[in-house]
């Protein structure tokens, strides 16, 4: 390895952000979808969210003892192309068919911009109240299956993406790696 090679990605990186801040766009110009992608680029190859959403998934998953997960670039891929295609409309939808899943996958919406990648997953573990271990099943009316997938024992990849939606809200999915949510089954 080159001495000072390491230096190369902090060199580009700095004078990326130094034109930009010598040229930056209109105050007037900047909507809710410009600052998201002017941070994304200032963040160059940032793990920010995906570190964030990993490390909100793996603290649910201690409570429980339950192997921490991995981040999976390809999970990842997948979970922004999805992101990408509800920038548009923010429709809380799922990327399968109903009963098509080869993935475990939860899905946020969050009304604005300020929703962050923790805030999802707290949604998600927050349906730990309505989940019975005893009788393995949700309350009546309730849902728990996005948090039964986040603690399910067998997974273990996780990918996740965050889009600014074009209405100023906020898109978030994870896809899992095994599923989880298998009928008769406890998550752990």
């Amino acid at each position: 390895m080159q001495p000072y090679a390491f230096l190369l990605p902090l060199l580009l990186f700095s004078t990326s952000t130094q034109s930009m801040a010598l040229n930056p766009p209109p105050l007037a110009k900047l909507n809710n979808k410009t600052i998201y992608n002017i941070s994304k680029a200032l963040c160059w190859n940032c793990w920010a969210e995906s570190i964030e959403f990993l490390f909100a998934h793996n603290l649910v998953r201690a409570t429980h003892w339950e192997m921490p997960l991995f981040w999976d670039p390809r999970l990842e891929a997948y979970a922004r192309s999805w992101a990408e295609q509800r920038k548009a409309d923010c429709r809380v939808a799922h990327s399968f068919p109903e009963g098509g899943f080869t993935l475990g996958e939860n899905v946020f919406w969050g009304g604005g911009s300020r929703w962050r990648p923790a805030d999802a997953v707290q949604a998600w573990a927050d349906e730990e109240k309505d989940y019975s271990y005893a009788d393995n099943s949700c309350a009546p009316g309730r849902v728990c299956g996005h948090y039964t997938q986040i603690v399910w024992k067998s997974t273990r990849r996780l990918g996740c993406a965050r889009v600014a939606c074009d209405d100023g809200d906020t898109f978030m999915t994870c896809n899992y790696d095994p599923p989880g949510n298998y009928v008769g089954e406890r998550p752990y």
